[in-house]
């Protein structure tokens, strides 16, 4: 249902042609109003970054725990255990929240700085010379499937499930359209692998999965609920990472006068990837509830519906951001909703960043230009955007 005083849009977020370039979909959204009745879906949708913002920082009217997905958990079985993270509200939610965090604290993620910059150099050491390259699979697929699992905990054979599984929960927030099937049928057997490596007895001693089951269970967790936190953990932190850096990489090539200022100054390294995460950001959509009636500029959205908030519309509005459309790493992007907002913000944001910039940081020393040698493929989600592959031409120093 929709009140007469709501713009109707009969836009299709999760159609292939608007996931393969959503920004044109995003303006129309914006330009309708606050708050969209989206007709296909019959579902209200907020994409200016005001309503956004606000609707993420409200998690009691704005709830989580009956599905981040188009699905409502109220009315259909989820297709998997719900996350105790990512669809929890509080004070579910704190809890489990709280025990990641005091796995995942700043000086944790800080003391992983000297390891993960090692790698990113032996990376680099391993590329150079090489004038093509694959940005995906040779950058952004290879440092966080390497450094990621490592810090986890994770054992070297079975790696290659993390992305599919990822690739499934994530087509999983949308339709049960060609994308979901597909992934469904990618994740076959990941499925299975993820779920047994996140049992304590298959974490290595002393890594972040080890240390959760621990946190958990002194928090009084059971072992079960304790490996869904660490499914949690798997699920977010490795095809979020991987398409920030590889759309960093593709903004880089495209706007060589930012990879000049970067290449410049290697330190705006973090300030390239926090503009990333706002101009292309990798997760492009998530969908609250409503508990109650509320009022949103004028508009009514009644108890019990779902809302889809487009966090990558959000990012671009020109009423929130100067020259919103375009790829400046000199900005400040602070205040985006690229990594969530509120009690449900990332939780591994710091350890994304982290990856980020230390990625951004050992190419601006190592190259002196890099530029595209073909055309990008797009790797199509209901949730995410980005690439399957980037053809790159790299000028070394």
């Amino acid at each position: 249902m929709h009140t007469t005083t709501v713009p109707v849009s009969q836009i299709d977020p999760f159609d292939e042609t608007v996931l393969a370039d959503p920004y044109p979909a995003h303006r129309e959204l914006r330009d309708l109003g606050a708050v969209v009745w989206l007709e296909r879906y019959r579902v209200w949708g907020m994409a200016r970054h005001e309503q956004v913002e606000a609707a993420l920082n409200d998690p009691q009217t704005f709830c989580s725990a009956r599905g981040v997905g188009l699905s409502d958990f109220h009315k259909e079985k989820p297709w998997r255990p719900p996350s105790l993270l990512l669809e929890a509200d509080p004070p579910d939610h704190t809890r489990a929240r709280h025990t990641i965090t005091q796995v995942l604290s700043p000086v944790a993620v800080r003391g992983l700085r000297e390891a993960f910059t090692a790698e990113a150099s032996a990376l680099f050491d391993r590329l150079a010379g090489r004038t093509a390259i694959d940005g995906v699979r040779d950058i952004a697929e290879a440092f966080p499937l390497t450094v990621f699992p490592d810090v986890v905990g994770l054992p070297p054979d079975g790696r290659e499930h993390l992305l599919p599984y990822g690739g499934l929960v994530f087509n999983g927030f949308g339709p049960r359209n060609r994308l979901f099937l597909d992934a469904l049928a990618r994740a076959e057997h990941a499925r299975d692998w993820i779920a047994a490596h996140c049992r304590r007895e298959n974490l290595a001693d002393g890594g972040l999965g080890a240390q959760i089951h621990r946190t958990a269970a002194a928090e009084g967790y059971t072992a079960a609920d304790a490996a869904l936190l660490v499914r949690s953990f798997l699920s977010a932190g490795v095809d979020t990472t991987v398409h920030g850096i590889g759309n960093a990489l593709l903004c880089l090539a495209e706007n060589p006068d930012q990879f000049r200022v970067l290449r410049a100054d290697p330190t705006q390294a973090r300030k390239a990837f926090e503009e990333t995460i706002r101009y292309e950001s990798p997760v492009q959509t998530f969908f609250r509830t409503t508990t109650r009636d509320v009022d949103v500029a004028g508009a009514t959205i009644p108890a019990g519906e779902k809302v889809l908030l487009f966090l990558a519309a959000a990012n671009r509005d020109p009423r929130r951001w100067e020259a919103a459309d375009t790829y400046d790493i000199t900005r400040k992007a602070s205040g985006h909703v690229g990594f969530g907002f509120g009690v449900h913000a990332c939780v591994g944001q710091m350890l994304a960043r982290l990856e980020g910039e230390i990625v951004l940081t050992e190419l601006a020393r190592r190259a002196e230009a890099i530029e595209l040698a073909g055309p990008p493929k797009r790797q199509l989600s209901n949730t995410l955007r980005g690439l399957d592959s980037l053809p790159l031409s790299v000028a070394w120093v």
